[in-house]
């Protein structure tokens, strides 16, 4: 009776062992059949394929007969024309078509006369295609001298210009939303990114210079990277460099407050009336609509161009902060005016302007939850699987919500075998399966040598 139940024993240890084998295969397999090649199919904002169709007849309409695209209310795309055949296209590839009085050629004509003249620090200008004008603000530190002598240039340029006070002043937005300290002051961690080999965070450039060394602590014991380039004014970005090289765990996820966070599946071009979201440390989550693109800002420090403008409210210690909508990277916070109390105008570097000019690639979720990649360095990722509807922006979303693990690199060895997303849990159960299934071929071979050294014994005793 002993015996039989020894034998039933060796069999369930020897079925366990098999199975687990046959599972742990399964499990190796199919994180590495998760793996994306090279991120290219990655989701994208549903409100941006009303923008791309936007921005597709304005390309092949040209300058001369469109001035500009925009998503209104309901999702759709909206397309300025100047004349009834360039409407009827816009009509017949199902977008909307309005009828304005200035072509592109002529508000990118009055744009190039504003950069042309002094630059006034505290004004900035950007091409309302709602308006059809481009619109000139000036904050409270533009004396009145330099506000009339505006308004003449104004003047002298044509009726495409609307002049405007705004509350507040053009200033840039030190601190974030993950903060990272140095000498040069407290800003954010935008997005991590990668050359392949190295990983840096991308930030506002005015955070700091070339050389910066940032921590996670204000008592400088924890130390995040290195400034390694930045390009400001003109542009407003920064990269820093991990000191350890890696991002870590949770290097596609931005935090937006409570230990909650986004994770980015993507990259994308900002769409005039697109809803996006900004985190940053002083005033956390909040939310808006893309009022421009190509703005340009006379801050104090320089002039910045090609920035997105937005309605969404920031305040000092705000700066360097992600922009997204529905995960996708839109943009860093980079400057602007007012606050969240009383509303205001906030500019953000687009994010594929700076990867594109730096050639480095976004790090992202996979597309099916199976682990990071890297998206084009330049390109907006491609819809994934087949054409995506537009959404109001009212009803975006900021994305996928997922817990922040801190910028610093947390990963240990016991948490990268225990990720799922790797294939160090399917190894796990491989090797312990193999060790059970030796153990127990042992001990049945002991037991048979034990067996025949007693029928022996017997025998020749």
């Amino acid at each position: 009776m002993r015996h039989a139940r020894r034998r039933v024993v060796r069999r369930v240890a020897r079925l366990a062992a098999v199975g687990g084998l046959l599972l742990g295969g399964t499990m190796v397999t199919r994180a590495v059949a998760s793996e994306p090649s090279d991120g290219a199919e990655l989701p994208r904002t549903l409100a941006q394929a009303a923008g791309d169709t936007g921005t597709g007849l304005v390309s092949r309409l040209g300058t001369t007969r469109t001035a500009g695209s925009w998503v209104d209310a309901q999702g759709r795309s909206v397309v300025a024309v100047t004349d009834e055949e360039a409407a009827a296209e816009v009509k017949r590839a199902g977008a909307e078509a309005k009828m304005v009085r200035y072509s592109m050629r002529d508000l990118k004509s009055a744009t190039s006369t504003l950069g042309s003249t002094p630059k006034v620090p505290g004004t900035a200008w950007a091409v309302d295609y709602r308006s059809n004008e481009v619109v000139v603000r000036a904050d409270r530190t533009v004396s009145t001298a330099d506000w009339n002598e505006l308004n003449e240039i104004a003047d002298a340029i044509g009726g495409s210009v609307r002049m405007e006070r705004t509350e507040g002043t053009f200033t840039t937005r030190i601190n974030g939303a993950q903060p990272i300290l140095s000498t040069a002051g407290r800003c954010s961690a935008g997005f991590n990114v990668t050359d392949g080999q190295r990983d840096f965070i991308l930030t506002a450039g005015h955070c700091g210079p070339t050389g910066s060394v940032w921590f996670s602590d204000n008592r400088g014991n924890e130390q995040v990277g290195r400034t390694t380039t930045q390009s400001f004014p003109g542009d407003d970005y920064s990269l820093v460099q991990y000191a350890n090289g890696r991002a870590g765990d949770g290097a596609d996820v931005v935090s937006i407050g409570e230990g909650r966070g986004v994770r980015i599946t993507g990259l994308g071009e900002a769409s005039v009336g697109q809803k996006v979201f900004r985190s940053g440390s002083t005033t956390g989550l909040q939310d808006g609509e893309v009022t421009a693109v190509n703005a340009t800002v006379n801050y104090p420090e320089g002039t910045v161009s090609g920035l997105i403008e937005t309605n969404v409210c920031a305040e000092a210690g705000d700066s360097g902060g992600p922009m997204f909508s529905e995960g996708v990277a839109l943009g860093v916070t980079s400057g602007g005016s007012g606050d969240c109390t009383s509303g205001g105008t906030t500019f953000f570097q687009p994010v594929t302007k700076a990867l594109g000019e730096l050639g480095l690639k976004l790090l992202v979720a996979a597309p099916a939850g199976g682990g990071q990649s890297a998206s084009p360095s330049a390109e907006p990722s491609a819809g994934a699987g087949g054409s995506q509807g537009a959404i109001a922006p009212g009803d975006a979303s900021p994305g996928s919500s997922a817990p922040v693990e801190g910028i610093v690199d947390a990963s240990t060895l016991l948490s990268r075998l225990a990720n799922p997303r790797n294939i160090g849990p399917g190894l796990l159960v491989m090797g312990g399966s193999l060790i059970a299934l030796v153990a127990t071929r042992y001990i049945r071979a002991e037991q048979d040598r034990k067996a025949y050294q007693r029928y022996y014994s017997a025998t020749w005793s």
